[in-house]
């Protein structure tokens, strides 16, 4: 049996290879295709029992690695010093475009939707999220990424980033207190559970925040100096999912962990890029996560999704346009605001992590059926915005300059 495993794992790492490649092509997200891929091997497990539980284990590990280097590399790319720098004017648009996507997405699943609480929750979260990094070869293209707005795009869409990893960890602390759905009990357990969450997050940034400026240009140093070579990239992501696994321990989970991991090596990221030897892991691993993801959707829950699937999937375009946008034109003008919002819309990596973490709850988190809805959410708005703002882009070029 494990050499159909090994046999499986090693189809899907050239599949994956071979997929993106076409992908990027076509200038479509690769991850579309990696759930798709996900989503066939599950298809054809409840065709012909290829699974064991054992297997669904293995392929779990591997999800868990994808996390990992998923969010390491969000953190590691993330510029903080200069994401300060532009702190008054990203803010704004940021703290609208989470307040309204978070509040829209609470709103339809709890009132219109009728879901629980918790799993309301769970999506309003989800929705406060942003993938720029499905845009961000557009902008590229159009030359416009190192622009006013385009530097403003990146900063808002770190932000964004930054306060999805919070409320992430944020929810996992209140959700099993407001499992039964009863605010009002819940609330004097609130402030100890809150507080308590605040005082580990404090500890655990305030240690990544000593390691990033008194220890991290020391071991890099060190293994430069001792000439461990592309070695030094395994030393590095062997501290990272040392950092991802304190924050699981933590009860921050290891996707938390990877992204400030991430940050600490931020200072300088092509120490860590070390003669591009992350990319190839990177490559290796991340693709798992998303076939993981393809592989937790029951190909029976899919029917009878289409009326919540459209909601979701007007909330995701409403919550950013407005909330980004409105706020973007006191800033940016009219065409740059509508563009800014519609850059924010794709919902990929933590918006899925969040509802992937929420399905290994329970259903009182997220339902197979919850979380197939948001799936298709992050495929169809991954899917459209590029088509939707390559053409925009180049005919507002002149004007977004």
């Amino acid at each position: 049996m494990v050499a159909v495993y090994i046999m499986l794992v090693g189809a899907i790492v050239v599949f994956a290879m071979i997929l993106r490649s076409g992908m990027k092509e076509i200038g479509i997200p690769s991850m579309i295709s990696f759930f798709v891929l996900g989503f066939l091997v599950r298809f054809m497990d409840n065709q012909w029992n290829l699974i064991s539980e054992q297997g669904f284990q293995i392929f779990n590990f591997l999800a868990e690695l994808g996390v990992i280097v998923l969010l390491f590399r969000v953190g590691l790319e993330s510029k903080v010093t200069k994401l300060i720098r532009w702190l008054p004017t990203a803010s704004k648009i940021w703290i609208g475009g989470v307040f309204f996507s978070g509040l829209l997405g609470f709103l339809a699943s709890y009132y219109l939707l009728g879901w629980e609480l918790v799993q309301s929750l769970f999506v309003s979260v989800a929705m406060t999220a942003t993938s720029v990094g499905v845009t961000v070869s557009i902008w590229q293209e159009a030359n416009l990424l190192y622009t006013h707005h385009g530097e403003i795009l990146l900063d808002v869409a770190e932000l964004d980033d930054i306060s999805g990893v919070i409320l992430m960890a944020l929810l996992f602390a209140v959700a099993p207190v407001l499992k039964s759905g009863n605010i009002v009990a819940a609330l004097p357990m609130l402030p100890e559970i809150l507080g308590l969450f605040i005082l580990k997050l404090i500890a655990f940034i305030a240690f990544c925040i000593f390691f990033s400026r008194y220890l991290e240009a020391h071991i890099t140093e060190f293994l430069e100096r001792i000439q461990v070579g592309k070695g030094t990239l395994l030393v590095i992501l062997g501290i990272g999912m040392v950092v991802a696994a304190t924050a699981e321990m933590l009860g921050f989970s290891v996707a938390i962990g990877a992204f400030f991991a991430g940050l600490i090596f931020s200072r300088d990221p092509d120490s860590v890029k070390f003669d591009g030897s992350f990319e190839p892991l990177y490559d290796l691993f991340m693709p798992f996560f998303f076939v993981g993801i393809g592989l937790k959707i029951n190909p029976e829950v899919i029917t009878g999704s289409l009326v919540p699937v459209v909601i979701l999937i007007l909330v995701a375009f409403a919550g950013k346009l407005i909330g980004h946008g409105s706020i973007a034109y006191f800033v940016t003008g009219s065409s740059g605001a509508l563009i800014l919002g519609t850059s924010m819309i794709p919902r990929a990596e933590i918006a899925l992590i969040i509802m992937q973490k929420g399905l290994s709850l329970g259903d009182w988190a997220v339902t197979p059926q919850i979380f197939a809805n948001m799936v298709i959410v992050s495929a169809v708005t991954s899917l459209t915005i590029p088509l939707i703002l390559r053409p925009v882009l180049n005919r507002q070029s002149q004007k977004l300059t």
